[in-house]
């Protein structure tokens, strides 16, 4: 999938930071101590160990090696450890079809955040330019309405009700464009859906498998990435969950949040 038209100019002008190389460096030759990236003597942090203790009385304790590991700097994407059990809950939970794919062919790829929140905002500015359009349901959450605004982006809302997005409304307001001009660079069709697919903070309403299957075809027709924010997905009362966009997504178009913060802790 080609995802030119969807960088912002600030996102499509940065480069690969070459310090970030000694890390590969650091880890090929571990007796050397690497300065090009300023990543300190771990020796000498003032953090030796931790021991946790956990609600059931359970204990997690934290060696020194992995300390070490845990206060010096690391990979963009986060704790490779985490990062790869993140990817085998994906997996489990999802199963999305572009974790099979080759890198080259929009393989889906995980990075760790602050928090869901912090995640979404350095999406947005990944991809949104002043002016751009960008869809959302209406209502919305107002902490993702005071990130989007003060980006200059013209926020076009999407009526829906008790389960969620309302297709047939999406599809009156894209009629605006023309399918056949989505893929060009300057092209005004709006560059994401942005939507709480379950338990949709304010509405509380969830989107329907068929309405979820009924979108995702409007976007591979429109070619709009989907961002689909899913704090509540644990939360379903329902034994069976209806799929999430990241496992309808065949083209490597949906971006999907997913946090710890109504699971274990907001902190």
């Amino acid at each position: 999938m080609d995802y030119s038209r969807f960088l912002s100019k600030i996102s499509a002008a940065r480069q690969t930071n070459p310090l970030r190389l000694t890390n590969e460096l650091a880890k090929m030759m571990s007796s050397l101590i690497m300065l090009g990236g300023g990543m300190p003597n771990a020796d000498y942090f003032p953090i030796k160990t931790a021991s946790i203790t956990l609600a059931d009385g359970a204990t997690i304790e934290i060696g020194e090696e992995l300390m070490k590991i845990a206060l010096q700097y690391g990979a963009t994407e986060g704790f490779q450890e985490l990062v790869s059990w993140l990817e085998d809950l994906q997996m489990k939970i999802h199963d999305p079809p572009t974790a099979k794919y080759a890198p080259e062919n929009g393989q889906m790829k995980i990075c760790t955040t602050v928090g869901s929140q912090d995640g979404l905002s350095k999406v947005f500015d990944m991809l949104i330019n002043p002016g751009d359009n960008v869809l959302i349901d209406e209502p919305n959450y107002v902490g993702t309405l005071t990130g989007l605004r003060p980006l200059d982006c013209n926020i076009i809302s999407i009526p829906s009700d008790e389960n969620g997005i309302i297709p047939k409304s999406l599809k009156d307001i894209l009629s605006r464009w023309r399918p056949g001009n989505t893929h060009k660079l300057n092209s005004k069709v709006p560059k994401f859906l942005y939507t709480v697919p379950n338990g949709s903070n304010p509405s509380g309403s969830s989107l329907t498998a068929e309405r979820k299957k009924e979108i995702y075809q409007l976007a591979k027709e429109y070619n709009f990435l989907i961002i689909e924010d899913d704090p509540y997905y644990f939360l379903q009362f329902d034994k069976m969950k209806a799929p999430s966009f990241l496992s309808l997504d065949v083209d490597g178009r949906v971006i999907r949040c997913d946090t710890f913060s109504k699971v274990i802790s907001s902190g």
